[in-house]
């Protein structure tokens, strides 16, 4: 079975090297080939020795999840569903800004913590994903993105690629797949790979306090942290990990983690659900929860799905609690909806294949994993 380089952050690469007979020097140059350059073929690789781009061919590729679906909206938002064996499939979406290319990239196929307004949650959870797969939706995006963009003539960022933030915000909590998912962080931060700043890439997570720890020592980056909810009755309905981790240590943990954090702020986001956190009680119960957390407050219209239990709250039920919240002195933003005209919400376009059996079993049986090797 051949070794998948995008399973290997540079001190495993260098270990790795160490085990060909190698120096620990050909994993800076891997690194650089596989994920700056976005080279998959041995035989490019020219600052590298014949007879070790030999053995590479024969032992080693770089293999990415093949594309099951493509969905690209109106605003320019661009939704790929990947395929990782088995029927599965998970979701990557790239939304342009003006400003910036963020990435949005899954953990985990499906998700275990049921939270009832998330469409990820009601597929149940299937397994963690590889460091491979999830640093190989970066991977896939980046070159899809810049052979796009090469395509129509269009100037790319400097370094050559369009993706200059991620945020892992997809299918699955980042911090239950931990090891897997740092690893895959210290490769998006490593200079000779993708080279992102740490401000420029936010984990998402719905409370895991003890990862929440572990993370800060290890490699922290922007937090964001799926609040959702004014007080523990709400949160305990709607985020069902809070009966393990209930506010008062999810927000305990959240001012440790900023002893260690690249802002000096956490993002909360608050998903707005018609009657259920969207009154002004809500809101005036949320100035007085986050009081002694320096924060900003993302509100995000919910995204509807089919089967789900909930409404997306009015515009006007959005800006009263908002307005509530901005007087009592925090920076708040409303989330601009983004490719309303495709399956927008994480999960959506994957439950859509998962429910369609036969679609699904074509798809597998059509598209496989994308090896790339001489």
């Amino acid at each position: 079975m051949s070794v998948n380089l995008l399973d290997y952050d540079a001190q495993a690469l260098a270990e790795l090297m160490v085990k060909y007979g190698e120096k620990p020097f050909r994993a800076k140059q891997l690194l650089k080939w596989v994920h700056q350059r976005g080279v998959a073929d041995f035989d490019q690789m020219t600052d590298i020795a014949k007879s070790f781009r030999s053995k590479l061919a024969a032992d080693a590729a770089v293999t990415i999840p093949g594309l099951l679906a493509e969905q690209i909206a109106t605003d320019g938002t661009a939704k790929w569903l990947l395929d990782v064996g088995t029927g599965n499939g998970i979701e990557t979406v790239f939304i342009p800004e003006d400003d910036r290319g963020t990435l949005c990239v899954s953990s985990q196929v499906g998700c275990a913590l049921d939270c009832g307004f998330c469409s990820t949650a009601k597929q149940g959870f299937n397994r963690n994903l590889s460091t491979g797969e999830i640093i190989g939706q970066l991977w896939w995006a980046n070159n899809r993105l810049s052979a796009e963009q090469a395509r129509i003539g269009a100037p790319l960022e400097e370094g050559g690629r369009v993706v200059s933030n991620v945020v892992m915000m997809g299918m699955g909590e980042p911090l239950a797949n931990f090891d897997n998912v740092v690893a895959a962080l210290r490769l998006m931060l490593d200079d000779n790979a993708y080279g992102l700043s740490r401000r420029r890439v936010t984990l998402s997570t719905s409370g895991l306090v003890p990862a929440m720890d572990r993370l800060r020592d290890a490699c922290p980056v922007a937090l964001a942290v799926s609040l959702h909810a004014p007080n523990d009755a709400i949160r305990d309905e709607i985020v069902p990990i809070n009966k393990k981790y209930p506010l008062k240590e999810l927000l305990a943990a959240c001012n440790r983690y900023l002893e260690k954090a690249p802002r000096d702020f956490i993002t909360f986001e608050y998903v707005m659900l018609a009657g259920v956190n969207d009154q002004p009680e809500h809101a005036r119960q949320l100035a007085v929860l986050l009081r002694d957390v320096p924060c900003k407050i993302n509100l995000i219209p919910w995204n509807p799905f089919p089967g789900a239990d909930y409404k997306r709250s009015g515009r006007d039920a959005i800006l009263a609690f908002r307005d509530i919240v901005i007087d009592a002195g925090y920076i708040v933003t409303v989330r601009k909806t983004r490719g309303d005209d495709i399956d927008a919400a994480c999960g959506q376009l994957a439950g859509q294949v998962k429910d369609k059996t036969r679609r699904a079993e074509k798809h597998a049986a059509e598209v496989r994993p994308i090896t790339f090797r001489p």
